[in-house]
């Protein structure tokens, strides 16, 4: 699968690091009712989603920052959206293991707990347009704010009464609003961008170096990861706007 782009949180898997191949999927939990003379009553309890998991190679000049960075995701703990072709996932990283072999060939292994099926959960949706709306600006709201960027104006405006119903006052506030904090977003996914773009540092004189280095491209990870996120959320927002009815 390596003409498919994989991403989970702010890391875009490239070249080697690609796996071959991605489970995904689980079970159905069940309670089996047995019944006098054999029969059986089965009730669904819903999906119970296994682990996913893969393996790659990290390759490069900054192979082993790389790998530093998911394991720091790891330790961090934090929600992620994992995405590939038609799926999405936002899971949290349960084992991350990785083999230091030389500075550019660090191999793999990874599992992930699936919290939510984002791609179910859109295809499934039932909330009315108001109830998605509060949902989502509620959620992008919380992802920004951990990453330092303030949307409760943006939330006022989509929460307020009318702003999902097109022409009115408080819809045009909402839209507005809304492309504001869009582009607040943007902003500041890309400064995020910028700094983990950054060439690895070579030859780094003292260990103090190597590790605010490192703890920057973290702390930027971490808030590219929260940003994009919110940047979901919001998206969803301003179609759920779009489509609105008058």
């Amino acid at each position: 699968m390596l003409d498919v782009a994989l991403l989970l949180g702010p890391v875009e898997f490239r070249s080697l690091e690609i796996p071959s191949q991605i489970n995904f999927g689980g079970t159905q939990r069940l309670a089996v009712h047995q019944l006098l003379g054999g029969q059986r009553v089965i009730d669904a309890l819903g999906r119970n989603d296994g682990e996913i998991a893969f393996n790659g190679t990290f390759s490069g000049t900054d192979a082993s920052l790389r790998a530093r960075l998911v394991d720091e995701l790891r330790s961090a703990g934090n929600s992620l959206p994992l995405v590939w072709d038609v799926f999405f996932f936002t899971v949290l990283i349960a084992q991350f293991e990785a083999e230091y072999q030389n500075p550019g060939w660090v191999p793999y292994r990874i599992r992930c707990t699936v919290l939510r099926d984002e791609a179910s959960a859109a295809g499934n949706a039932v909330l009315s347009l108001a109830a998605s709306a509060l949902a989502d600006i509620t959620a992008a709201t919380g992802l920004a704010g951990a990453a330092g960027l303030d949307l409760t104006s943006a939330l006022a405006a989509v929460t307020a009464p009318g702003a999902t119903v097109r022409a009115t006052a408080a819809y045009v506030s909402a839209q507005t609003a809304t492309e504001s904090a869009t582009a607040s977003l943007q902003q500041g996914i890309s400064a995020s961008g910028v700094v983990l773009d950054q060439p690895p540092v070579v030859g780094v004189p003292t260990a103090d170096q190597g590790i605010f280095t490192l703890t920057t491209a973290v702390a930027a990870a971490q808030q590219l990861a929260s940003l994009t996120a919110s940047y979901g959320y919001l998206g969803r927002v301003s179609s759920n706007l779009t489509n609105a009815s008058t």
